[in-house]
């Protein structure tokens, strides 16, 4: 893997917001939002990478910048070796048609006064202006079948559908230009547990027959172990761990990944029951002031004074982990 070519290369990213002074003085300077701060990682052919976080933590933000729909204020963005980050809307329109993107909220991601048939066709319209009307809507009906809806739906609203087939919909909106990276953020967090599974299983049927690579953003890190081969676990808008799904979920490196996975349920109630929570101290800091050295320490049990002196780096723990832990 490491001799491919990645589909996308992101190395120290940052996205800043800036905001109103809290001070009286209209000379004062705006404060600074870190919403995203020097995350790198890489993103392969075929391949599914899991992003996991607690709310707030930046995850919807890295997908965003990552199709410029919020702009990245530092760092890279490379598209199969082609730097994006400040490139011209132009060369970003052709990017968009191998990269789409899979919202949270199915509902509110569909325009509700088009019909669904149009709604799957836009991507269409847009990047094949001269496709006809006959083609696109062949393309459409063929995409609307893979996904699980039917034909005579074509002329329905979002409205009339349950969120889990306006997930569908969703889904088949990104797919029908056939890209090649689907950044798919908390698709599922918004739909019961049954119907989590089957777009769950939609999704990873869909990579096997197109060859996509998934960019997938989750809080439920059950979902993420059944989805992915590479898992990023963020916090505060950083990276604190990036490995392979059997380091993080058998030997997590790092204090913060490790508070996460006590916290997953275990379906046999005498482990359940036995288990031991590593429960995290404290709130969660401000991303407009996040404490000095590493942003975790103000909630590690293994904090030292080292970690308030010295922000930690990723670092190679093994040929497929990498963690942000200066104890590590």
């Amino acid at each position: 893997m490491s001799d491919a070519i990645p589909l996308l290369s992101v190395r120290d990213l940052h996205v800043h917001f800036k905001l109103a002074s809290d001070s009286p003085w209209p000379w004062a300077s705006p404060r600074v939002l870190k919403a995203v701060s020097g995350v790198s990682f890489d993103i392969y052919s075929g391949q599914t990478l899991g992003v996991v976080g607690e709310s707030g933590c930046g995850k919807s933000t890295l997908a965003r910048a990552l199709l410029n729909l919020i702009p990245a204020t530092a760092g890279s963005i490379a598209w199969q070796g082609q730097e994006m980050r400040g490139a011209a809307p132009a060369a970003w329109q052709d990017i968009r048609q191998s990269v789409q993107m899979i919202f949270q909220d199915p509902l509110a991601s569909l325009n509700p006064r088009m019909t669904i048939g149009r709604i799957i066709a836009e991507p269409l319209r847009t990047h094949f202006p001269r496709m006809t009307g006959t083609d696109v809507m062949q393309k459409v009906r063929a995409m609307m079948q893979k996904v699980g809806l039917t034909e005579q739906q074509i002329n329905r609203y979002p409205h009339e559908f349950s969120g889990g087939q306006c997930q569908r919909i969703g889904i088949a909106r990104a797919l029908v230009l056939e890209p090649k990276l689907v950044i798919c953020d908390e698709p599922v967090s918004a739909l019961d547990v049954s119907i989590q599974a089957q777009i769950i299983n939609l999704l990873m049927e869909l990579q096997s027959q197109m060859g996509l690579a998934l960019l997938f953003i989750a809080h439920d890190l059950a979902v993420v172990k059944h989805i992915s081969q590479r898992v990023m676990v963020m916090y505060l808008g950083r990276a604190m761990e990036l490995a392979d799904k059997s380091a993080i979920y058998q030997k997590p490196s790092h204090p913060y990944t490790q508070a996460l996975l006590s916290a997953i349920p275990l379906p046999d109630p005498r482990r359940e029951r036995s288990k031991v929570l590593q429960l995290l101290q404290g709130e969660l800091p401000s991303p407009m002031n996040p404490p000095s050295g590493c942003s975790f320490r103000t909630r590690c049990p293994k904090a030292q004074l080292i970690c308030a002196q010295q922000t930690p780096a990723m670092r190679a723990l093994s040929p497929n982990t990498e963690v942000a832990c200066l104890l590590a």
